[in-house]
């Protein structure tokens, strides 16, 4: 599994109707299930974004068509980074000559 911190902000649409986003998080995470992927942390925030989500997938591609899927809903714009996990930074680190 590959991690990734995506950095959201809710466009116009999505303050529209910030009502709804606990709704649609949810049906995000069913969405996403079958594909193999889970958003395991949610974060609202203050600051320049809005949200934060920490998100597990298969791999890149993978995380790529389901962001896009969900960005093209119009709610949410996003920026979004692939994490490695303090064991993976060890051998990365490790590894250069």
């Amino acid at each position: 599994m590959a991690t990734f911190i995506s950095l959201l902000n809710f466009t116009e649409q999505g303050i529209a109707t910030i009502k709804d986003s606990p709704k649609r998080l949810q049906q995000a995470r069913d969405s996403l299930e079958p594909m193999g992927i889970a958003i395991s942390r949610f974060y609202l925030t203050m600051g320049e974004y809005d949200a934060v989500a920490i998100i597990d997938a298969p791999d890149a591609v993978t995380a790529a068509k389901a962001l896009l899927a969900i960005g093209s809903q119009g709610n949410i714009s996003s920026t979004t980074l692939t994490a490695f996990e303090e064991d993976e930074y060890r051998e990365i680190i490790g590894s250069l000559g």
